[in-house]
């Protein structure tokens, strides 16, 4: 009798399941780009840093480059990782929870993959995002499109109808001032930004009394 499939092997069980060595020498190359793209974007500008240049610091071709980033925004913007996980927190979601509930919990738990995940909650990347007006309308986009996939995982949970007007608007409310919060100049410590971005909520759900 065959035993049954390992964690580790079992298709679609990512949370328990060990990266194969093409997976992580996937990621150590994605890293080295983004790593490499960081050091000569502060030393030298965003503006003047070029993908060759990033490409040569990083030892990959010009080619092997846009295989992982289509553009040069994407390395300091993309976060497929960051995406992924909120559509499975998402998925994970206990049954019953409203939606101000729903989104209060998704930003939880987004807020801890941000301070567990270096690259995401990379100082550096987040003021070169807050300064770089183009970087900061790509991100802005990003967030909105991750928002938008999670939509229908967010209507199937709250047993609404994707294309329902009102909970479009409530999305877009929430991406709006979380983006805002998120994009602010000041560097907050990553509890109080959580803390902030919570309390924004809350100011949602309570139909946004002035005092």
């Amino acid at each position: 009798m065959s035993s049954a499939p390992s964690t580790t092997d079992a298709p679609g069980n990512s949370p328990g399941r060990r990266p194969g060595l093409r997976e992580q020498q996937k990621a150590r190359t994605r890293n080295t780009i983004r790593e490499a793209a960081l050091r000569l974007i502060s030393e030298h500008g965003y503006a003047k840093t070029t993908v060759e240049q990033i490409a040569e610091a990083a030892g990959v071709s010009h080619t092997t480059f846009f295989r992982y980033f289509p553009t040069k925004e994407q390395v300091v913007i993309g976060g497929e990782h960051f995406e992924t996980e909120s559509r499975a927190i998402v998925g994970s979601m206990p049954p019953g929870l409203g939606h101000f509930d729903l989104i209060r919990r998704l930003f939880t738990e987004l807020h801890r993959l941000t301070v567990d995940d270096p690259w995401v909650g990379n100082p550096l990347r987040m003021q070169l995002i807050r300064s770089e007006p183009l970087l900061q309308k790509t991100f802005q986009a990003e967030s909105e499109r991750m928002m938008t996939g999670m939509r229908q995982l967010i209507a199937d949970h709250l047993g609404r109808d994707a294309d329902d007007f009102a909970l479009g608007v409530f999305l877009d409310a929430v991406a709006g001032v979380t983006f805002r919060l998120a994009t602010e100049g000041d560097d907050n410590p990553a509890d109080l930004q959580i803390e902030t971005t919570l309390r924004a909520i809350d100011l949602l759900e309570q139909g946004l009394p002035l005092d």
